[in-house]
């Protein structure tokens, strides 16, 4: 039995409890509605009241409509807390690359997240420049999303790597590196490159950082 004063809808294609008042209508509560993902869990989500819907008769929620697949970059609009408003049915990945030494040990961060759902990459990747390790995180976190068709932002701290990727760089070195990248970016409906400003308290930003830094310092100490 559902419990008292949620019920559950459709947002963004997928099911969800909503809160509802007394008419059992969603409750808005300074124009947003509550929203979570599963009835026993603490987290709840603020979202727009017309980006929720009653679950069809048949069948199960169908994602809405998009706009299809883009390179372009934007800025982070969401300061320090690495969230931004109704992201809840958006894969959100950060990447970070690092090398100790240009070239030098090198490993890669990538700190994935969709609703309440996390994942941790931390992985060394041999002698690599820190661009090398920039654009292999980024090639690691889109090989890990299975799903193409939902939303898909990529933070990245690398104005290298967003120049290749969204602003028509050429590259001088690294050719099919960024043509794997390329390749696997043509397979998402919804692909967007956010810039995010390196250590500066993004949190999003900072897990990706620490992952790839702990793959050059696990290597270390393993060769010891």
């Amino acid at each position: 039995m559902n419990k008292p004063g949620w019920k559950r809808m459709c947002f963004k294609g997928n099911k969800v409890w909503v809160a509802m008042d007394a008419d059992d209508l969603p409750e808005v509560n300074k124009g947003k509605v509550l929203i979570k993902y599963q009835l026993d869990q603490s987290h709840e989500y603020q979202v727009h009241p017309q980006s929720v819907r009653p679950l069809p008769q048949k069948g199960g929620c169908k994602p809405d409509s998009n706009t299809g697949a883009t390179a372009a970059a934007t800025r982070d609009s969401d300061g320090k807390s690495g969230r931004q408003a109704d992201d809840e049915a958006t894969i959100h990945a950060y990447t970070d690359g690092a090398s100790s030494g240009n070239p030098g040990p090198a490993g890669i961060g990538i700190f994935l997240r969709y609703g309440v759902h996390e994942k941790e990459i931390s992985q060394y990747i041999g002698i690599a420049t820190n661009n090398i390790a920039e654009l292999e995180a980024i090639r690691t976190g889109l090989s890990e999303i299975k799903n193409t068709g939902l939303p898909v932002r990529i933070y990245t701290d690398s104005s290298y790597a967003v120049g290749l990727l969204t602003q028509g760089w050429k590259p001088k070195k690294n050719h099919d590196l960024v043509a794997s990248i390329t390749e696997l970016m043509k397979l998402f409906k919804d692909l967007k490159f956010i810039k995010v400003k390196g250590h500066s308290g993004n949190a999003g930003n900072e897990k990706a950082d620490r992952l790839a830094t702990g793959a050059i310092k696990s290597a270390a100490a393993a060769r010891k």
